[in-house]
């Protein structure tokens, strides 16, 4: 039932009103997460106007890979500081890459190499890969760095406290990486509007983010096709019972009319599929674009 609301959701949307406001967006957002089988959480700014707009915000909803993008952008300001280089590799050991989701061990299962930093990052930012996420973490000095990173960024409703591989060993874990939807939105503006990092840093992460391969049907699942979005995805475990602590995505969706809208959607605490969870984050995407890529 919830599944056939989401599609009869989604063919409405195509149709969205040109005269709608956003009351009428904040209405339709509530309406699909309160119809979802889970805990959702929903912040929006359009970047040229600083229009927000959010739902059950105020919340600590867990990141799973999405903090990631704090991580790569913690590595880049040591970039950019001169404590590490691009171009520096990291010898890694069998023992650095653990059994995990990791392109980077697929390619290299037995270790004994050295790769670089710029090729971890693009494996951890791109595919999401775990091993190359927990390698640059530990060159960082651990989570607290990047909790200390963002909190100096002005950004305080947002902690990590565990790396992907203890994520992964105690169920627990899931939940201690937390942030609010709104948090994401403002890391996301700082790269694009270039006031965190370097501007070649700041560009070369927009790319990265832009070529994200996982999560297609998440935020870009029902844009038209070929929509920029620059975007950050996470996906929890989920147990015997059925549940999934978290299904994200969070991004900066291009519009046709030149504006960047960051929109974040967090899906905690489900017993739903992953085909119903992330059209939740889809439909609420289309309603989006839907409302800001018209001329107000």
């Amino acid at each position: 039932m919830f599944t056939q609301y989401l599609f009869a959701g989604a063919l409405a949307l195509a149709t969205f009103a040109a005269q709608a406001q956003l009351p009428t967006l904040r209405t339709t957002i509530a309406q699909i997460a309160s119809a979802a089988p889970a805990k959702v959480g929903v912040a929006l700014r359009v970047l040229e106007t600083n229009d927000t707009l959010s739902y059950h915000n105020s919340q600590r909803y867990p990141m799973l890979s999405v903090f990631k993008l704090a991580i790569a952008m913690k590595v880049l300001h040591e970039v950019d500081r001169g404590r590490l280089q691009l171009a520096q590799t990291v010898f890694l050991t069998k023992a650095d890459l653990p059994e995990t989701y990791s392109p980077l061990r697929d390619k290299y299962p037995a270790g004994n190499v050295r790769v670089t930093i710029q090729d971890l990052l693009t494996y951890m930012v791109t595919l999401s890969d775990n091993d190359a996420c927990d390698i640059l973490l530990k060159l960082l000095g651990g989570p607290s760095q990047i909790t200390a990173y963002v909190r100096q960024l002005g950004i305080k409703p947002f902690v990590v406290e565990v790396s992907e591989a203890q994520t992964g060993a105690v169920w627990a874990n899931q939940y201690r990486n937390w942030s609010y939807p709104s948090a994401q939105l403002d890391l996301l503006a700082q790269v694009y509007r270039q006031t965190a990092l370097s501007k070649a840093s700041s560009a070369w992460l927009w790319q990265l983010l832009l070529d994200t391969s996982v999560g297609p049907k998440r935020l870009k699942g029902l844009l038209p096709a070929g929509t920029p979005v620059a975007h950050r995805t996470g996906t929890s475990a989920t147990n015997a019972q059925g549940l999934s602590p978290a299904l994200n995505d969070v991004g900066i969706m291009v519009l046709p009319n030149g504006q960047h809208v960051a929109l974040a959607v967090f899906v905690t605490d489900s017993y739903a599929d992953t085909a119903a969870r992330e059209l939740v984050i889809a439909t609420i995407a289309k309603a989006v674009y839907n409302e800001f890529a018209r001329t107000h």
